[in-house]
């Protein structure tokens, strides 16, 4: 066998593991493209330092091992992403501002794609959807880092206490103890009322109310809107800290700050185990359609509980393989 052909064939067997390294990685950071750059950063070491790999674990264990030693690294800065209620209280309508903060605060959407591997078992791919979503992404992201790794590897991977602890270079009653104190500071955040009821598929009632919710916001119809909202609604709009809550202030900012949008276009996607819509506003200057926001949906309860846009669409829009533009259509030219 030729050197080239084991090369290729290296590349390949460290290549199938790109996407569920990559939701671990992004689970890890909170960042989309942080998460990108570390299983990268994952697959070139391990390509550099295969010839030391003795095959006394699984390969799949050993990359692991590996991404984990990066996240950490990347983490010792301290950062720990946040959705905008994790830092402040909601902003009355009437003082509502625009302030930008950097783009390493946020917690940031991912394509589901990028992160979710094909499963068989619909049970397993329900739980790797949650583990994705928003509110569980931004609790993970309290925890201390090796408290997030065990978590992670226990809860959501289904990892043995002893392969974490193998892994981690520590021992199984650690692993235990960390997981115990992970698993208390979620319960905290879910006491709080933190998070969605999504079924996996969405359910008929589900999809209906996600049509009137795209017929509402094109048509920028406020009451339809409104009943569709939870009174517990919130509104946020990384990169600015503001976020509203209540389904007045949101339609109010919708038709005072936000009235550009009015005449919009919604694209389905998928984003973090949840509804999600590419949103496109009108380009007065240009014509048809310009990117302004990934809107990421949380459901519970037959209403719209959460209402993400991120709104930096020369990131986003790339990430989720969306054009640029729509162009207008004909009836809407005439």
């Amino acid at each position: 066998m030729t050197n080239g052909t084991v090369t290729t064939e290296l590349d390949s067997a460290l290549e199938k593991h790109r996407t569920e390294l990559t939701g671990y990685c992004y689970r890890m950071l909170g960042s989309s493209f942080e998460a990108e750059d570390a299983v990268q950063d994952t697959l070139v070491r391990a390509w550099r330092s295969y010839d030391k790999f003795e095959g006394r674990s699984s390969l799949r264990s050993w990359l692991y091992r590996i991404a984990t030693n990066v996240c950490l690294d990347m983490l010792t800065a301290g950062n720990k992403r946040a959705r905008p209620m994790d830092l402040s209280e909601s902003t009355p309508l009437a003082q509502a501002a625009l302030s930008p903060r950097p783009d390493n605060t946020w917690l940031e959407p991912m394509p589901d794609a990028r992160v979710l591997p094909q499963s068989a078992d619909p049970a397993e791919a329900a739980i790797a959807k949650e583990s994705v979503r928003l509110a569980f992404m931004a609790a993970l992201q309290q925890l201390p880092p090796k408290q997030r790794a065990v978590l992670i590897l226990r809860e959501v991977l289904a990892w043995r206490a002893s392969e974490v602890a193998e892994l981690l270079g520590t021992s199984v009653a650690s692993v235990n103890s960390a997981l115990q104190r992970a698993r208390a500071t979620l319960a905290e955040r879910e006491d709080r009322g933190d998070g969605a009821a999504v079924s996996d598929p969405l359910d008929e009632e589900q999809q209906q109310l996600l049509e009137r919710y795209v017929a509402a916001f094109e048509g920028y119809d406020m009451t339809a809107l409104t009943a569709l909202l939870h009174e517990d609604a919130v509104m946020t709009m990384p990169p600015f800290d503001l976020w509203l809550a209540g389904p007045a202030d949101i339609t109010g900012f919708m038709t005072t700050l936000g009235a550009a949008c009015a005449g919009s276009r919604l694209v389905r996607v998928e984003a973090n185990g949840l509804p999600a819509f590419a949103h496109y506003k009108p380009d007065p200057e240009a014509g048809g359609f310009a990117p302004w926001a990934v809107q990421v949906l949380e459901i519970s309860d037959g209403r719209i509980t959460g209402f993400h846009c991120f709104l930096d669409t020369k990131r986003w829009f790339p990430l989720f393989d969306l054009p640029l533009r729509l162009e207008a259509e004909a009836d809407e030219v005439q």
